[in-house]
C-alpha cells in the first residue's frame, strides 16, 4: 500500500477543520482551498497595483544606488590600476616604466569577479532559504567594510606586496557585491506590478551606467585636488587612488539605514507560509497513516510498514501526482509538494531555460568587461590618452578618464536607459536577440577592419566602438539581468538568478584571466583586433541560446514559471 493511496478525502477533512465557505461554483472550500483563493485575490491585486507609493519609491533608491555603488567599486580599478603604476613603478626602465606588470594587473582586476561569481551562487541560495532582504542587508556590510580595507591596502616589510593584499580585500568586496544581482533582481522582481516590473528591474541596474561614469569623474576630481603635488612627485598619486576606492564606501553607507528596514516581498512572505503550512498538512497525514496501519495491524506497526512510509515521501508523491500517474480512485487524496530544486529542472523544458539564461549571460561578459575593465587600452589604442612617457601622470590620468566618460556617455548611459523606456513594448527576448545580432556585427567589423579603420578614420572606429557599447547595453546586458528574475518559481527565483549571474562572472573572468592576456600578442595591442573576432563568435552564441528563454512581458511572475496551485 503507497503513501497516496492510503489516504482518503475524508483524512484530509480530519486533517485540517473545515470553514463554512463557498467558490464561485457553490462548492464549500475547506481551509487550504480557502487559503489558495486569498493568496490568488492577493497576488491579482499585487500585480495589478501601479501606483507610485513611498515604499516603492524607497525601494527603487535603495536598490538603484546598489548598483551604482557596485559599478563603481567594479569599473574604478580600470583608473586605480593605471595610477598603480605611476606609484609603484615609476622608476622602472624602459616598456615597464608607470605601467603594473601584466600578472598583478590581472589579479587586480579579476578579483571582484571571483568574488561576485561566490557571492552570487552563496547569496542567491540564502536569499532563498533565510529571506531576500536579511542576505541583501549583510551583502551590503560586507561590501561596505571590504571597500574601505582596500583602501588601506599596502605591501608588508617582509611579505605579500600591496598588489597580493588588494586582491584579497577585492575577493571579499565581490563577494559582497554579488549578493546585489540576485536578490535586487527578486526583490524588485516580486514587489513589481505585471506591466512596470520589467521597467522597474531595468531602470534599478541601469543605475550601473551612472557608476560607470562617476568612476572616471572622481577620479578626475580627486587627481586635479593633488594636480601640484603630483607633478612634483608622483607619489601624491598614492593619496589618489586610495581616495577613489574609498569614495565607494559613501552611497552605501548613505543607504545602509534603509537596507536593514526593508521587509520581504508579500509574495515571498505567501511562499514561505505556503511552504510552513505544507510541512504542518505532512506532520499531520503521516501520523493518519501511521494510526490506520497501527490499527490494520491490531495494535503493531512492523517495521516494514514504518520503512514504507519513510520511503513514499512527499515528493516522491508528488512526482506521481504532477507527472499524472493515476495511483489510486477519484476518492483518494494525492498528497501535493513543491518540487525541488533537482526536480523542476531535471526536465528539460526547465533546464533549458536556466541554460539559456546561464549560456547568454556568459557569452555576453566576455566581451562586457573584456572591454570594459580594459577602456584605457582601447583610448590609448586611439591616442586619446596621450603619452604615458612625455606627458605628466596629471594629464594622462585625467586624459584617461575622460575618455572613460566619453565612451560611456556616447553610448553605454543612452543603452541603459532606451532599455529601460522600451522593454515593456519590445519585450525582453526581442531587445536581447537584436542586441546579440547587433553586437556581432559590429564586433565583425571592429575586428577584422581594426586596423583599416583606424588608419583611415580615427573618428569612424570610435563610432563604431560607441555603437557596440549602445547595443550591449540596449541589448543583453539589460535583459541578461531582468530575464532571470522573472522566468524561476518564487521557491528559487533568487538561486536560479544567482547561477545565471554566476555564469557572467565566469565569463568576465575568462576575458580578464584569459582573452585579455593575449592583448599584446606580436607587439603591445596588436592581438586586439583578433579578440574583437572572439568576442562576435560569443555574440553569435548568446543570440542562439535566447531562443529556449521564454518571453515574459504582460505576464504574471506565476504564468511565467507555470506556477499551479495544485503543485503545492
Amino acid at each position: 500500500m503507497s503513501f497516496h493511496q492510503s489516504i482518503s478525502a475524508a483524512d484530509i477533512v480530519e486533517a485540517k477543520p473545515h470553514i463554512n465557505n463557498y467558490g464561485e461554483d457553490g462548492i464549500e472550500l475547506d481551509e487550504r482551498d480557502r487559503d489558495l483563493l486569498q493568496r490568488q485575490r492577493e497576488l491579482e491585486e499585487l500585480d495589478s497595483n501601479t501606483k507610485v507609493n513611498w515604499e516603492m519609491i524607497k525601494k527603487l533608491t535603495v536598490c538603484g544606488v546598489a548598483f551604482l555603488n557596485d559599478a563603481y567599486d567594479m569599473f574604478a580599478i580600470n583608473i586605480v590600476a593605471m595610477i598603480l603604476g605611476f606609484v609603484y613603478y615609476h622608476d622602472a626602465t624602459g616598456s615597464a616604466k608607470n605601467t603594473v606588470p601584466k600578472k598583478w594587473d590581472t589579479l587586480i582586476k579579476i578579483a571582484v569577479q571571483v568574488g561576485c561569481l561566490l557571492g552570487q551562487l552563496v547569496m542567491g541560495r540564502l536569499g532563498d532559504k533565510v529571506g531576500r532582504t536579511t542576505v541583501y542587508s549583510a551583502s551590503l556590510m560586507i561590501a561596505i567594510i571590504t571597500t574601505i580595507a582596500s583602501a588601506f591596502s599596502s605591501s608588508m616589510v617582509k611579505g605579500i606586496n600591496v598588489f597580493v593584499v588588494l586582491f584579497i580585500w577585492r575577493v571579499l568586496l565581490g563577494f559582497g557585491i554579488g549578493g546585489d544581482y540576485p536578490l535586487t533582481a527578486t526583490i524588485v522582481s516580486e514587489y513589481a506590478s505585471v506591466h512596470n516590473r520589467g521597467k522597474m528591474i531595468s531602470a534599478v541596474f541601469s543605475c550601473q551606467g551612472f557608476g560607470n561614469v562617476l568612476a572616471p569623474i572622481v577620479g578626475i576630481i580627486v587627481t586635479a585636488c593633488f594636480k601640484s603635488g603630483i607633478d612634483s612627485d608622483v607619489l601624491y598619486l598614492d593619496y589618489v587612488w586610495r581616495i577613489i576606492i574609498g569614495i565607494g564606501c559613501i552611497p552605501g553607507v548613505c543607504t545602509l539605514y534603509w537596507r536593514l528596514t526593508m521587509e520581504d516581498s508579500k509574495r515571498f512572505q505567501m511562499e514561505t507560509a505556503k511552504a510552513a503550512a505544507a510541512n504542518a498538512d505532512e506532520a499531520v497525514l503521516r501520523e493518519k497513516l501511521l494510526a490506520k496501519q497501527q490499527f490494520s495491524a491490531g495494535g503493531n506497526i512492523e517495521a516494514g510498514a514504518t520503512a514504507a512510509v519513510n520511503e513514499t515521501s512527499p515528493f516522491t508523491a508528488s512526482t506521481a501526482a504532477m507527472d499524472g500517474q493515476n495511483t489510486g480512485t477519484s476518492s483518494e487524496y494525492k498528497l501535493r509538494r513543491a518540487k525541488t530544486f533537482s526536480q523542476y529542472f531535471s526536465e528539460w523544458r526547465h533546464l533549458k531555460v536556466l541554460l539559456g539564461t546561464s549560456i547568454a549571460w556568459f557569452a555576453l561578459d566576455v566581451a562586457f568587461y573584456g572591454i570594459n575593465l580594459n577602456s584605457s587600452i582601447v583610448i590609448d589604442a586611439i591616442g586619446f590618452a596621450g603619452d604615458i612617457d612625455s606627458d605628466k601622470p596629471s594629464k594622462f590620468i585625467i586624459r584617461n578618464c575622460l575618455g572613460n566618460i566619453i565612451i560611456n556617455l556616447l553610448g553605454s548611459v543612452p543603452g541603459y536607459w532606451i532599455s529601460v523606456f522600451t522593454i515593456e513594448r519590445l519585450g525582453r527576448k526581442r531587445i536581447q536577440l537584436m542586441g546579440f545580432a547587433m553586437l556581432t556585427i559590429l564586433y565583425i567589423v571592429l575586428g577584422f577592419g581594426y586596423n583599416k579603420i583606424l588608419d583611415k578614420s580615427v573618428p569612424g572606429f570610435i563610432v563604431l566602438f560607441t555603437l557596440a557599447q549602445l547595443f550591449q547595453n540596449f541589448g543583453p546586458n539589460v535583459t541578461t539581468f531582468v530575464i532571470p528574475g522573472e522566468v524561476f518559481p518564487t521557491r528559487f527565483r533568487a538561486t536560479a538568478h544567482g547561477i545565471s549571474a554566476a555564469a557572467g562572472k565566469l565569463g568576465a573572468i575568462v576575458a580578464q584571466g584569459g582573452f585579455m592576456q593575449l592583448k599584446d600578442k606580436g607587439g603591445k595591442n596588436q592581438f586586439i583586433d583578433h579578440l574583437l573576432e572572439i568576442f562576435a563568435l560569443f555574440m553569435l552564441i548568446g543570440f542562439f541560446v535566447t531562443f529556449w528563454i521564454p518571453e515574459s512581458k504582460g505576464k504574471t511572475l506565476e504564468e511565467i514559471c507555470d506556477e499551479r496551485e495544485e503543485y503545492y
